[in-house]
């Protein structure tokens, strides 16, 4: 049996971490169960990572980070309405695919909030920079046209709450979208 290094027994640790923290959100996500998942001790957990923050943070950049590769991949080489639509299909396609990078995405969000309102703003952010990055990457294939990159990621996070909610993909809430938002066909409900 090969040995992990530390680097690849942290990079299962983010992994695991994100499914857990996706189903299970900050709060309601013990350290323990994502050890358990992980195969190692909570000490040995605590040595990769100096806390549960720590790993929350570490998740929430890979998603963050997932997104934006998610947004560049699909834009490259493409401007306005052609790099709108290929990062629609390709957002889409990947919350249909991957329904836990949409849940995490979402329970990002709540801690942050949680965070803010017990007085601890680190979490914030680091979510509101990554979100930055996010919001640039998606910015310049769209013509660094602010309205552009306002509507684009108002559709995503209506999509978001759309497929977070269990809306069928025939549901009439999806008529509004344009074709290449639509999860038609991808969802099953």
């Amino acid at each position: 049996m090969v040995r992990m290094s530390a680097e690849e027994r942290r990079e299962s640790v983010i992994r695991a971490a994100m499914s857990e923290f996706a189903r299970g959100g900050y709060y309601g996500t013990s350290t323990e169960v994502i050890a358990k998942r992980v195969g190692v001790s909570q000490p040995y957990l605590f040595r990769l990572f100096p806390g549960k923050k720590a790993i929350f943070l570490a998740a929430a950049e890979r998603c963050l980070d997932d997104s934006i590769r998610t947004f560049a991949k699909a834009s490259e080489g493409l401007r306005g309405e052609e790099a709108l639509h290929a990062m629609a299909d390709a957002y889409t396609r990947v919350i249909a695919e991957e329904p836990e990078r949409l849940l995490m995405q979402m329970q990002m969000y709540v801690a942050v909030a949680a965070a803010e309102q017990a007085g601890d703003h680190e979490l914030g952010e680091a979510v509101r920079a990554g979100w930055m990055r996010l919001w640039d990457t998606v910015h310049l294939p769209l013509g660094a046209d602010m309205d552009e990159t306002t509507t684009f990621l108002a559709y995503g996070m209506l999509i978001n709450c759309l497929v977070a909610m269990g809306f069928p993909s025939q549901h009439r809430v999806w008529e509004g979208l344009y074709p290449s938002a639509r999860v038609k066909g991808r969802l099953e409900h």
